[in-house]
């Protein structure tokens, strides 16, 4: 796409035509460079590729610091839109806070934890309908497909039970007993094994646990002691090394689960670290926070912070698109606008942010399928509306 700028000094004027493929990431630094060097009298830029829409800044506003920020706002509001809503599934009856997520990929089968309905809901992906609810949980959480052993496991916080379905008929197998506040899962195919984090204050405890479940023969068979409450799991593909992210405490505890036991701890420079993504590639641990809303990149062996970025207030997901090089973060938990704030990984110590995308009011939590190349949104019911999940399909 061919971007054409023109810019006037106050000694010359300067037109400019460039070949970028993001406009973005092109314009911004060079506009960095020119009002580096030169004071700016007005500025014009048109956006070829957008029905010729301009942008004009007129002189009063022609600080360098400002106009370079006008622009770069504007240019990020022209970007074609990253995620395009393909479809809406309607959730009929469920009603309250949806929360986490996973997928059948075989059978084409997505699985919602209707978090105040105290149900999980079965959506066909085949035919993009609401399938069927299972009803009886107190506050489900985290689901775990796991399609090698027709297993799915669900997390109730409530009633502190990690129960077990046949994941083909979805009948009820087992139900493991645990302390309150079962929430997060993660399943190492490795070793058989699935972690569950519970505990904390969840529990009225100080100290919260990892639960360690033989996903074969549903036996709760250990625990590992974290500091709090766990509020994100993540397990390396080795399955040796697991990230609790502890959000009470601002700070990622790291786990060595063959010894079963803490082996370092990261800090967090922001409050309530809650979401999170591995990119094993490049060894980044891509964090959500709350208390500010910042997306921050951080070295998974050294705990260093490389980046960081304002996000999605109400954060409720975060993940990463291994074909694109993108970040997905969706947010809007108990606020009035949703929204999924995009990034762009540059390099391994480089984001950008690349697009903000509106979704529903209150839809904090989503799920990326890189299998089926679709992005979920939890969008919970209103005065106005039903419940949905919203479909997208990433953009070039």
């Amino acid at each position: 796409m061919v971007q054409r700028g023109e810019f006037r000094f106050r000694s010359a004027a300067k037109a400019l035509e460039l070949t970028c493929d993001d406009s973005y990431l092109c314009f911004r630094p060079l506009l960095e460079k020119i009002s580096s060097r030169y004071r700016i009298d007005s500025l014009r830029w048109t956006d070829a590729g957008a029905g010729g829409r301009t942008l004009k800044i007129p002189f009063r506003l022609c600080s360098s610091v400002f106009a370079a920020l006008l622009l770069s706002t504007f240019v990020v509001a022209q970007t074609p839109n990253k995620l395009r809503l393909i479809q809406t599934i309607p959730l009929p009856g469920v009603t309250g806070r949806l929360d986490h997520m996973d997928v059948d990929v075989k059978g084409q089968r997505l699985f919602v934890a209707g978090l105040e309905k105290g149900s999980v809901e079965v959506i066909d992906l085949a035919t993009n309908q609401w399938k069927r609810s299972i009803p009886g949980f107190q506050k489900p959480q985290g689901i775990a497909y796991v399609g090698s052993l027709n297993k799915l496991f669900v997390a109730s916080g409530d009633d502190a039970t990690l129960r077990v379905f046949r994941a083909d008929t979805l009948d009820l197998l087992d139900s493991i007993h645990l302390k309150t506040g079962p929430n997060r899962v993660v399943y190492d195919p490795g070793t058989k094994l699935l972690y569950v984090g519970y505990g904390g204050d969840d529990a009225g405890k100080e100290q919260g646990e990892i639960g360690v479940i033989d996903a074969q023969g549903d036996k709760h068979i250990d625990d590992i002691h974290v500091s709090a409450h766990p509020a994100e799991l993540l397990l390396d593909r080795s399955g040796d090394t697991l990230y609790v992210f502890v959000s009470l405490k601002k700070e990622i505890e790291v786990i060595d689960t063959r010894a079963r036991r803490v082996k370092s701890t990261f800090p967090v420079s922001s409050q309530r670290p809650g979401d999170a993504v591995f990119d094993e590639s490049t060894n980044r641990l891509l964090v959500g926070t709350r208390i500010p809303a910042n997306m921050i990149a951080m070295n998974s062996q050294t705990g260093k912070e490389v980046a960081k970025l304002p996000t999605a207030e109400g954060m409720d997901g975060v993940y990463f698109d291994a074909k694109r090089k993108r970040i997905y973060i969706s947010g809007g938990r108990a606020a009035d606008a949703g929204f999924v704030f995009i990034y762009q990984q540059l390099d391994p110590n480089h984001y950008e942010t690349i697009a903000k995308i509106s979704t529903r009011p209150g839809a904090g939590t989503s799920f990326f399928s890189p299998e089926l190349d679709r992005y979920y949104v939890a969008a919970p019911s209103s005065d106005k509306q039903t419940a949905a999940i919203l479909v997208f399909e990433p953009q070039p």
